[in-house]
């Protein structure tokens, strides 16, 4: 047998760098592509969550139900609120906020309850992610059904004027400005990806992440104009002393823009374009921050969980 010395043999190819942004698109478009993958996931999801049971998703419906007209019916009282046009907003606020609580605390834990898949699916890990949302946006179609029962009672109601503060505010009601809910969701979903793949990075690294979320999640909901509305705020500052600072617990809550996107035209009320300008914002800022996740530690996570 010849001998062959180390310096004639042909040099191995160098390993592909992996934490490269173009690998971190790849994976998002990659997932994109395995849309009847993640798209047959979600559906299989809620028929496992509800396999058995008489009405099945119904159980959706029902809760969202129940539990928004309780809370509509008592914060109308508490605020001295008209019960015609304070419902529709607490609804519609509850339905889009059953939306981002779910994608938020189910995406802290979306890689750490797929382990298995992951290990030993070949597929992208954004496939998860869109999963996760897809199942989120069917619940939301399902709640839907009480807003549209909602707004179906009170449909007469949403024309009329409200007070903010002392001062009546014409709401333009019900109109072709409802259409705006679509890009309003869209943008909230494209949103809630990067949310849970950001999140969902981290907390499969630092498993404190997740219980902690879920400790201050609940301080969000009622810091967010969801069962009370900025006019609350408004009501209470006045114009005295420079008590409007006040304001600033709804400006400065990034969650009350989300919503607002999505609830404005929902209910007939002003659309502020403000809020879309924000939500623009941190859809760019979250993404870069959710791809450079993706692409420092995308090939770590089949390890960590």
């Amino acid at each position: 047998m010849q001998a062959t010395s180390t310096l004639d043999r042909p040099e191995a190819p160098p390993a592909p760098n992996s934490r490269t942004f173009a690998r971190a698109f790849a994976d998002v478009r990659q997932a994109w592509a395995h849309r009847e993958l993640w798209g047959h996931l979600g559906w299989q999801d809620i028929k496992q969550r509800y396999r058995r049971s008489v009405i099945g998703p119904l159980w959706i419906t029902i809760s969202m139900g129940t539990t928004a007209l309780a809370l509509g019916l008592l914060y109308s009282q508490l605020f001295n609120e008209d019960t015609s046009t304070f419902l529709p907003y607490v609804t519609a606020g509850f339905v889009i906020w059953a939306f981002i609580l779910g994608c938020v605390t189910e995406g802290t834990d979306v890689f750490i309850a797929n382990e298995g898949l992951i290990k030993h699916l070949p597929a992208p890990i954004t496939v998860h992610v869109l999963r996760l949302v897809w199942r989120q946006v069917l619940f939301f179609a399902h709640n839907m059904i009480v807003y549209v029962i909602v707004v179906a009672i009170f449909f007469t109601s949403l024309d009329h004027p409200y007070k903010l503060g002392s001062d009546p505010v014409i709401k333009p009601g019900l109109s072709w400005n409802i259409l705006l809910v679509f890009p309003g969701f869209a943008l909230l979903a494209i949103n809630a990806v990067w949310i849970a793949l950001l999140f969902g990075i981290i907390s499969t690294r630092f498993r404190d992440i997740p219980p902690v979320v879920n400790s201050f999640i609940n301080l969000v909901f009622f810091m967010t104009p969801i069962v009370w509305h900025a006019g609350v705020l408004h009501r209470v500052t006045g114009d005295q002393g420079g008590g409007n600072w006040r304001l600033l617990i709804a400006e400065l809550n990034p969650v009350y823009h989300y919503i607002e996107v999505v609830r404005a035209p929902m209910i007939g009320h002003p659309i502020m374009w403000h809020h879309w300008a924000i939500v623009g914002a941190f859809t760019i800022i979250g993404w870069t921050l959710a791809l450079v996740a993706l692409r420092n530690w995308r090939a770590r996570v089949s390890y960590w969980v």
